[in-house]
């Protein structure tokens, strides 16, 4: 048995249409689906950019990427991918910090 993946980070090129409350109702309303937040960070004449996050108790991403498809999406990368019994926050390190001797 496979362990349960709680929450998938997703960059996604996107049309305007459908919107960004259109797509997060869609993905939202897939089962083992808690919650979605949808961030634009790119706006451009034709598409968005935008960063989609989508976290439950047991998400599938073959559902999540067929509903981001189906809307005429395309997912550039998985940003993060948290999966197992319960869902870990990442931990800043020496390494995220700037002003750190050691970057």
């Amino acid at each position: 048995m496979q362990a349960k993946i709680r929450r998938i980070v997703l960059d996604v090129l996107k049309p305007h249409d459908p919107s960004i409350i259109e797509m997060s109702q869609r993905l939202a309303s897939l089962p083992g689906v808690d919650g979605v937040n949808i961030i634009i960070y790119e706006v451009d004449r034709k598409v968005e950019n935008v960063k989609i996050t989508v976290a439950g108790s047991d998400l599938s991403y073959s559902s999540i990427l067929e509903v981001i498809e189906d809307a005429g999406g395309t997912v550039h990368s998985i940003d993060e991918a948290v999966a197992g019994k319960v869902a870990i926050d990442d931990s800043p390190t020496f390494q995220d910090d700037p002003t750190s001797p050691i970057t």
